[in-house]
């Protein structure tokens, strides 16, 4: 028999977090190890069980989850889904060290729908790579840099678990003269916005969610809405993105597929595709897609990936050309513009 996943349960509600616990014990996997009230009680049980998983509240006396992670993950790099009310806050408790989020359901109901989406992702989180931030960011030597974006190039990322905080870290290294960028992370409706306008203040180029009609130009990235597929139309010699509801593909909406796929019709050559951190397949075959039409593709390597899920699928059926560390992504894309 597989050995079970435990977890400790942490929230300041005793209601909640009893609650809580027993609906995750019901899962055959899981084995709830402990609970706690706050991170200092978390503290110690971290240290007397070892559970393989935390759930984390936000909002917690004492100390706040955002706190506790940015002190916990340097000493104890022990995987974290964050379970809050909706927020800025839940941005920043992934800045700090979680690998995922779950809303917290409103009182009129949704318990089952919410315990089961957080059973998911408790699962993922337990094959996680979880490593203590370092001061080295991975910045590119002032020797190497973009040419200056003609109209017709176009790039275009992918991500999931972990994505958040790698397509910072690709990003970030982008000036205003790169080619207009098109993302998928999977997030959904109302985090998105925000994502996108905490990246827009971090960021040299401008970053906002995506909205129909929206011109993919030098030094702009948008981030395809939460709950909408997203896709590349050319007109002309300019690009434009169209955000449309529908079924979920690969289990997501938005998915990178539809945007890969796109991409590959559209623009072709014109075009690099990157695949980073996330679980299941999604944006696999669209990165294929994208390489037949000779575009130029990008994969994250496994020791960086949070979860080698999607970069590995994309790599093992021939969709990426070049396989680097995530802090390697930004220089690669370069050299390939220049």
């Amino acid at each position: 028999m597989m050995r079970k996943i435990k977890i400790l349960v942490v929230d300041d509600s005793l209601v909640f977090r009893e609650t809580l616990a027993r609906e995750l014990a019901r899962v055959s996997q899981f084995e709830v190890v402990a609970t706690a009230s706050n991170p200092y009680m978390a503290r110690d049980k971290i240290l007397e069980f070892e559970p393989d998983v935390m759930t984390l509240d936000v909002e917690m006396p004492r100390m706040n989850g955002i706190e506790f992670l940015r002190r916990l993950i340097p000493q104890y790099p022990i995987p974290v889904v964050v379970v809050s009310a909706m927020g800025e806050n839940i941005l920043e408790a992934l800045n700090a060290g979680a690998i995922d989020f779950v809303t917290k359901p409103a009182s009129g109901g949704g318990f089952d729908v919410f315990v089961s989406e957080l059973a998911v992702k408790i699962k993922i989180a337990s094959s996680a790579q979880i490593t203590a931030k370092t001061t080295d960011s991975g910045s590119i030597s002032p020797a190497i840099k973009p040419r200056l974006a003609k109209g017709s190039n176009i790039i275009a990322i992918g991500a999931s678990t972990g994505g958040t905080e790698a397509i910072e870290e690709v990003i970030k290294e982008f000036t205003p003269s790169m080619p207009g960028t098109v993302v998928v992370q999977h997030m959904p409706a109302g985090f998105t916005a925000m994502y996108a306008a905490r990246l827009n203040n971090s960021c040299l180029v401008e970053v906002k969610e995506a909205k129909t009609g929206d011109l993919v130009i030098p030094g702009r990235v948008l981030i395809a809405p939460g709950d909408y597929h997203m896709r590349v139309k050319r007109v002309q010699h300019e690009y434009k993105v169209e955000c449309f509801r529908g079924d979920k593909v690969n289990g997501h909406c938005p998915s990178v597929d539809v945007l890969f796929e796109s991409v590959a019709r559209e623009a072709g050559r014109n075009a690099i595709g990157v695949i980073l951190t996330g679980m299941g397949y999604d944006g696999a075959k669209g990165l294929f897609s994208m390489l037949k039409n000779d575009a130029r593709t990008i994969g994250q390597d496994e020791v960086s990936s949070v979860v080698y899920g999607m970069p590995k699928v994309a790599f093992d059926i021939g969709a990426v050309q070049k396989q680097v560390p995530l802090n390697k992504i930004p220089q690669l894309i370069f050299s390939m513009l220049a």
